[in-house]
């Protein structure tokens, strides 16, 4: 399986777990009344889940493949 089909689908994965966090009824779940260090609880929810997704692309979406050697190349030098 090729890198960019992997990438494409993980983002589709990202995806649709974004699709399923900001959906009824999780968001019922954190629709409460409650505080958290005077933040409500649903406002509180969203932003970190906000963040952790952006993290989350991010990561998936800047992974590089390692060279095959774990040394680095010295430009002029003959490989053996």
């Amino acid at each position: 399986m090729s890198p960019v089909r992997r990438k494409i689908q993980r983002l589709l994965v990202l995806f649709g777990f974004g699709c399923l966090a900001l959906n009824y009824p999780l968001l019922a779940l954190f629709s409460k009344t409650s505080l958290w260090f005077g933040i409500p609880l649903l406002y509180l929810y969203l932003f970190v889940f906000w963040i952790l997704f952006i993290v989350f692309i991010a990561i998936v979406t800047e992974r590089k493949k390692l060279p095959k050697t774990s040394f680095p190349i010295i430009p002029g030098r003959k490989s053996e």
